[in-house]
């Protein structure tokens, strides 16, 4: 790995562990406590503040601020941190904060994420690997995203909710409840859930037999007469051999907001 490059330009804060084959750009800002590891790129005028601890081969660009305190009116300044995986993008105008004490002191990054211009990710919250934040995409604080979810353009989820696995948030959507893993939710005249996230899945590589089964258990839960015991009940005898059905019985059966429908 060749040594850092760090523009002549750029503020590196004494405290701060830079790792081989790191890039920096004029006008960037490293700050103290932030941890970055090796083949990070931080484009000109990019900003990591810490404490952070940054794993490999993530790029940042002008003007992203990752790893600012909190937009709480509770913090006071004490410390609390941020962890980010590998691999991921964050693109012009991103924030991501810090935790608070009251929500554990941390919020994480997995990795292979993109996160799109202005999109925003509060404090205390946990994002999953491989997801996407379109443009405009803000996660209030206490959020769960799970693995490959996508929050749609100027999409805002409320704090305390959960996105399940695979997820699709059509633009413009406010999430005021859990979103359930799989599923397709879109706002038109109401937020509702269409059902499954059929083009996602496939582009992902579930199968002919995953998505038929994915289709029969939301067709019980949206478009049966039945009410959501009723309708998890019938999964359960209907369907229960499948893994994605399970997970989707357990998000429903755990989420302490209820549910998109």
């Amino acid at each position: 790995m060749s040594p850092s490059q760090v523009h002549e330009q750029a503020i590196v804060a004494p405290g701060a562990k830079v790792a081989a084959g790191v890039r920096v750009g004029a006008y960037a800002v490293i700050g103290e406590h932030v941890e970055l590891g090796e083949g990070c790129v931080l484009h000109e005028h990019a900003m990591v503040l810490g404490p952070s601890k940054i794993g490999r081969n993530n790029i940042f660009y002008p003007f992203c601020v990752v790893g600012g305190d909190p937009q709480d009116l509770r913090f006071k300044g004490e410390r609390t941190e941020l962890v980010v995986g590998d691999g991921n993008t964050f693109r012009e105008y991103v924030t991501i904060t810090r935790g608070t004490v009251g929500g554990g002191g941390k919020t994480t990054i997995g990795s292979g994420s993109l996160f799109l211009a202005s999109s925003h990710v509060g404090h205390d919250s946990h994002v999953g690997d491989h997801t996407l934040f379109v443009n405009g995409a803000t996660l209030a604080g206490h959020v769960t995203v799970e693995d490959y979810a996508t929050i749609g353009f100027q999409s805002p989820v409320h704090q305390f909710c959960r996105v399940g696995r695979y997820a699709y948030i059509g633009a413009s959507t406010v999430i005021t409840q859990d979103v359930p893993p799989f599923s397709r939710v879109v706002t038109e005249r109401e937020t509702k859930s269409y059902g499954v996230n059929t083009i996602g899945l496939e582009r992902k590589g579930f199968s002919e037999e995953r998505l038929k089964a994915l289709g029969r258990a939301f067709r019980l839960l949206l478009r049966s007469k039945m009410n959501t015991t009723q309708a998890l009940a019938k999964m359960r005898e209907s369907l229960g051999d499948f893994e994605d059905v399970q997970e989707l019985i357990r998000f429903i059966e755990t989420a302490e907001r209820g549910i998109v429908k």
